[in-house]
């Protein structure tokens, strides 16, 4: 993997990752055809049942619940374009590997001891039809500008769920590889005006570079050293809290194909996106952002293994600052 997408090299990865997802399961005695085993569900499967391999025996009660999330994942169906889109992505309803999923990112999200639990919420939520349009013309944006792009994205995203509540802005979760998790409010225009479509194009690009990382780490090489306890915790450009080294390296990574993103839709439509100062303001603050990630990373490169350290460099060069 480096900054630059790669369409090859992540289906590659997509199905080493399918083959460890079918390999867990059929060790505990269950069988799923590949084109399952890229579902998101099925892939929460496997974790459960790669837990209960390393804990123990599997019981019967055990497995039961391994064959209930595999049937509600079949009756649910695979992705499919059903939808229109020109990817094989589903924009996905509630279901109860997500909302599982968005449990689990809650746990994780710092709360104040003053703060009403309304503001700490967020849940998986149904897609309205005029965002179903957003989606199709963020798209075209990225085919468009982007074109490495989007085919990577439409090599390492299965589904697309929306989130509703402040909480929780977008994340990916390795549980459920495949699904991302956009926050609904990013598929309208901010309050400088850059329209919904370029920001879901970027919320794309962000948790696409997040899977990618997650899939890059697992099925080909890691990125960084063994650390003991996760090395030291770092300050990093998107989160207020202290994040372990893998969380700034994957922010690196975010934050130079972001940067990248802006200066594809800037050459791509000079006239539209190219003069509209929302867009050239997005790209300068993300190239700052950008930079300071760099600069962190740089500060430990002994952690990085030669592969993590190539990959600083592709950002350095995005950010246009020394590693």
């Amino acid at each position: 993997m480096r900054v630059e997408p790669d369409a090859r090299e992540s289906a590659e990865e997509r199905s080493a990752l399918a083959l460890m997802t079918r390999t867990a399961l059929e060790r505990v005695g269950l069988e799923v055809l590949s084109r399952e085993a890229t579902h998101p569900a099925v892939v929460e499967a496997a974790h459960v049942a790669q837990h209960m391999l390393r804990t123990g025996h599997p019981t019967p009660e055990r497995l039961t619940r391994v064959t209930g999330m595999l049937d509600r994942a079949r009756s649910a169906g695979p992705a499919s374009p059903s939808s229109g889109l020109p990817w094989p992505v589903e924009l996905t309803e509630p279901g109860p590997h997500l909302e599982r999923s968005v449990a689990r990112a809650l746990k994780s999200v710092p709360k104040r001891a003053t703060e009403p639990d309304t503001l700490h919420g967020s849940e998986v939520t149904g897609w309205r039809t005029h965002e179903r349009d957003t989606a199709h013309h963020a798209i075209a944006l990225l085919t468009s500008a982007w074109p490495g792009a989007a085919a990577e994205l439409s090599t390492v995203l299965v589904q697309i769920a929306l989130l509703d509540g402040p909480a929780i802005d977008g994340f990916t979760d390795f549980t459920v590889h495949g699904a991302v998790f956009i926050r609904r409010d990013r598929l309208t225009p901010d309050p400088d005006g850059l329209p919904g479509p370029v920001r879901l194009a970027e919320a794309l690009v962000h948790e696409g570079a997040h899977t990618r990382c997650n899939a890059a780490s697992v099925a080909t090489r890691p990125f960084l050293r063994p650390l003991e306890d996760d090395g030291p915790m770092v300050t990093t450009p998107l989160r207020i809290d202290p994040r372990p080294l893998t969380g700034l390296f994957q922010q690196m990574v975010v934050l130079a194909r972001s940067v990248l993103l802006y200066r594809h839709l800037i050459a791509d439509s000079p006239d539209e996106a190219g003069t509209h100062a929302g867009v050239r303001s997005r790209h300068d603050l993300l190239a700052r952002s950008a930079a300071e990630a760099v600069g962190t990373m740089a500060g430990h490169r002994d952690a990085l293994t030669e592969h993590g350290a190539a990959i600083l460099e592709d950002a350095a060069l995005v950010a246009q600052v020394r590693a």
